[in-house]
């Protein structure tokens, strides 16, 4: 899964990135969480845009959000199929983009440690997403999204069973319907990518809380390990209880 990332760098690497005009300043997030506004790049007007949206997705037909989970994720290989995600994966695909995001290893004891992964060689990952339009009673929009999830590849399957799809450069238009796709090439898109484009680092478990928000949270740490608590000493024997009348005078 993909519970929270970060987008730290400046709106001109975004320009670059994904081929976008004029930006709007926007500062460096470092602990993004679910139901915080996000950055998309998604089709519009047959060229790619950039978008704000709240990350967990409400679908165009809810009734009432509040009885619906957080989508803030939707398993890749289900997505298509969903009723939430069906209508979003034929004709509102969008790109995530992130400089990392954070996975938790489970340890021995109960703990999670928080891990960073983020590609070494690129500035910007893609991570596919999902988008929809919701209109309340009011007829107040709100424009929302989820990030598709994976398998782990073999950098990740240590720490986690899942990760965010990540799309390629040469990918893009064709995820976000700038050129045709048919559903099983869209299908192809959504593997996990080849070992050794991630790299996870253990980081501070301040990341837990979405209040922290800081560089500081990228800095690596040396991962908690459970250290087994030494085997208890057995007691010294005690002496043999001496007869009654004894046992009744110590107690004078």
């Amino acid at each position: 899964m993909c519970g929270r990332f970060a987008l730290a760098v400046a709106p001109a690497d975004l320009e670059e990135e994904f081929s976008l005009i004029r930006i709007e300043w926007f500062p460096p997030r470092y602990n993004i969480a679910p139901t915080q506004p996000i950055h998309v790049v998604r089709a519009e007007k047959g060229t790619r845009s950039l978008a704000l949206v709240r990350w967990g997705l409400i679908p165009s037909w809810a009734k009432n959000p509040a009885e619906l989970p957080l989508f803030f994720n939707a398993r890749a290989e289900s997505a298509p199929d969903k009723p939430a995600f069906r209508g979003p994966f034929r004709h509102r695909r969008c790109l995530v983009p992130a400089t990392g995001f954070y996975e938790w290893k489970k340890e021995t004891g109960g703990h999670k440690q928080p891990y960073l992964v983020t590609a070494p060689k690129r500035r910007i990952l893609a991570l596919a997403g999902l988008w929809d339009e919701y209109a309340d009673a009011n007829g107040n929009l709100l424009d929302s999204a989820t990030i598709l999830t994976t398998a782990a590849n073999g950098d990740l399957a240590p720490i986690h069973d899942r990760m965010p799809v990540v799309i390629e450069p040469e990918d893009y238009d064709r995820w976000l319907g700038l050129v045709p796709a048919e559903r099983g090439e869209l299908a192809d898109l959504l593997r996990p990518p080849p070992a050794g484009l991630l790299e996870a680092v253990p980081v501070s478990p301040r990341v837990n809380s979405a209040r922290d928000d800081d560089p500081a949270l990228q800095q690596p740490v040396e991962a908690a390990i459970e250290v087994e608590a030494p085997p208890r000493k057995p007691k010294p024997p005690q002496p043999a209880e001496s007869a009654a009348p004894e046992r009744q005078l110590k107690l004078f």
